[in-house]
């Protein structure tokens, strides 16, 4: 199937080349999107970790109703999405977050990324254990004009929560 799907990507733009059409030129604007909504995803989760800068999580970036989707529910609203991120930053002070691969169709975007750290500080109300951390995880995307409308991260828990001595 994916080399059906890859094979018919590859004669339309062959075909494009060649003969440029209406269709053509819907399929090249949203391939440059995409390209540039990865470009700016990858860069601004890739500073705010290296830079620990969390007001890089801004509606330049972010759209104004962005959502984390998590199993407590879902935090709504561009500040709360900061505040729930910031959580990392606060409760790892040596936190490394490294993007392994991140690929998308329209408007949708995989992140295949790892972090790790040593919980030294508050992490969404847990004290510091003082224990490393190392896990690695997906990241599905929603974006709305360019900017992150909704991201929903799948790991580990039980694996991560075992990591901060806390099972």
């Amino acid at each position: 199937m994916k080399q059906s799907i890859l094979l018919a990507l590859s004669f339309l733009v062959i075909g494009c080349a060649q003969q440029p059409s209406q269709e053509c030129q819907a399929f090249e604007t949203a391939n440059a999107n995409l390209e540039k909504s990865l470009e700016m995803y990858v860069s601004v989760w890739e500073d705010v970790f290296e830079k620990r800068d969390i007001s890089l999580i801004n509606t330049d970036r972010f759209d104004s109703q962005a959502i984390v989707v998590t199993a407590q529910g879902n935090v709504e609203g561009i500040d709360a999405f900061r505040a729930y991120f910031n959580n990392y930053l606060t409760g790892f002070s040596d936190a490394q977050f490294e993007i392994i691969d991140a690929f998308g169709q329209g408007n949708k975007i995989v992140k295949h990324w790892r972090f790790k750290g040593t919980h030294d500080g508050e992490l969404f109300g847990i004290p510091a254990t003082n224990n490393k951390v190392d896990i690695s995880g997906i990241t599905l995307v929603a974006m709305k004009n360019g900017k992150v409308l909704q991201e929903q991260d799948f790991f580990d828990n039980y694996k991560f929560l075992s990591q901060l001595g806390l099972l």
